[in-house]
């Protein structure tokens, strides 16, 4: 399955704020309670800790999506 590439506008971005920033969780708990289920894998491994720390290139998957962390074009 493609990724769904989603460009982050700073150097590096938690686990728990990505999943809000990309409009996968609607909130910081149900970040929380997903990231705590091990619903979420971080380049194909499960990720237990919401303060995980993303970066451009890392690949986030979520209940069969995939998201690809890119960074933001600069002005």
């Amino acid at each position: 399955m493609p990724s769904k590439n989603v460009p982050i506008t700073t150097p590096t971005i938690r686990l728990d704020q990505f999943l809000k920033w990309a409009g996968i969780a609607a909130t910081g708990g149900q970040a929380k309670a997903m990231i705590a289920g091990g619903l979420v894998r971080v380049n194909g491994q499960v990720e237990k800790r919401r303060s995980h720390t993303l970066e451009p290139g890392d690949e986030v998957e979520v209940k069969g999506a995939s998201f690809k962390l890119t960074a933001a074009p600069v002005d």
